[in-house]
């Protein structure tokens, strides 16, 4: 059936290779793997898993953790939970998770109960705000820092692991060695203060690990999350390829269902599209369209790229995108079909989307 996404496991586990290469021969930092981008697949978080490099696998979602954490715990890695947790689940996170993100006390406090009912103990990196402006307490704030560690390590069933921080997703800021030394700094007063080990201070996300090329990752950073660096091999920060690892490990395909020629420039007064916008048209003339049968529903049509580069995206809707086939070599006609490389965006909205057909190969 089509829509549907091509996973190329061996592409993907050849880029495995390449990030952990630089990540920990180079860095000299444990591992840990993101597989939110493409929404836990089963069987990309199978060669996770016993991908000997990776040492713990993470994502956003309770819902996908439970879906590996026994093959993962199987394999020896650690689950993860990056995005700090709600309330209403503290009990899955408890059960599914081995090491969750938190800025929050409250629900420190909720983990705490949770984890004595297990009789466990639930590891928590304290998230620490750079500048990014997302979670975590803001580094100057060390009398908060400080007051939330000492009751944090007061607690029965709660173990400090930890300090990390995230970059580049909301404020876009950049990861340097000067802001991710002011983690460094925070986790060795820490540290000092209260004269414990931190086992973790996590520099980032994919958006971190071009400073390992550059010689510019803090030393005491010793943990980095990777996602979109392994499955499209390249740093976020800057959008540079990583060697060893390529780009089309992940290929969307579409089918044509119109394929016509008509003028380039819509007919009549424009107003705003489906999704509330003024388009833009450029007048082309008469040129031939396909459409093929996927919209914004199941994609961004912002980060897909045609692998046919003689086809150009013209634009779409919530179930159609409209190409311009006129230039390409290739004679399409209805019913062939298209293939894209897809960047984060796209790839994020194909995985989650029930509509695409996921397929191995």
């Amino acid at each position: 059936m089509y829509p549907r996404l091509v996973i190329d496991l061996k592409k993907l586990h050849a880029n495995l290779d390449a990030v952990a290469g630089i990540t920990k021969e180079q860095g000299g930092c444990s591992l840990m793997i993101v597989t939110k981008g493409m929404c836990a697949h089963k069987e990309m978080c199978e060669m996770i898993a016993q991908h000997p490099a990776v040492d713990f696998m993470a994502d956003s979602r309770v819902a996908n953790i439970k879906t590996y954490a026994d093959f993962a715990r199987a394999n020896g890695k650690k689950t993860t939970l990056l995005r700090i947790p709600m309330h209403a689940e503290v009990a899955d996170v408890a059960k599914y998770v081995d090491l969750s993100f938190n800025s929050e006390l409250s629900t420190i406090r909720l983990l705490n109960e949770e984890a004595g009912k297990l009789g466990v103990k639930h590891n928590i990196l304290l998230m620490i705000d750079l500048g990014d402006l997302r979670e975590g307490i803001f580094y100057q704030n060390e009398d908060l820092i400080f007051e939330t560690v000492e009751e944090i390590l007061s607690m029965e069933h709660i173990n400090l692991y930890g300090v990390g921080v995230n970059l580049t997703c909301y404020g876009a800021i950049i990861p340097k060695n000067d802001n991710l030394s002011n983690l460094v700094a925070v986790a060795r007063k820490i540290e000092d203060k209260f004269g414990i080990k931190l086992e973790m201070v996590s520099g980032g996300n994919s958006s971190s690990i071009y400073l390992i090329g550059k010689g510019e990752l803090p030393e005491g950073i010793t943990n980095l999350r990777l996602g979109e660096s392994f499955l499209l091999g390249n740093d976020t920060a800057y959008g540079e390829k990583l060697p060893g690892t390529c780009s089309d490990a992940l290929v969307l395909e579409a089918q044509i269902v119109e394929l016509k020629e008509k003028p380039s420039l819509p007919i009549g007064e424009v107003g705003v599209d489906a999704f509330g916008q003024k388009p833009y048209y450029e007048d082309r003339g008469i040129i031939k369209r396909a459409i093929i049968a996927i919209g914004k529903q199941d994609t961004d049509i912002d980060s897909m790229e045609p692998l046919d580069p003689k086809v150009d995206i013209l634009g779409g809707s919530s179930d159609h995108i409209i190409l311009d086939v006129t230039k390409s070599d290739t004679e399409y006609k209805v019913g062939d079909i298209v293939q894209f490389v897809v960047g984060y965006g796209g790839m994020l909205k194909t995985a989650t989307s029930p509509y695409v057909e996921k397929v191995c190969r």
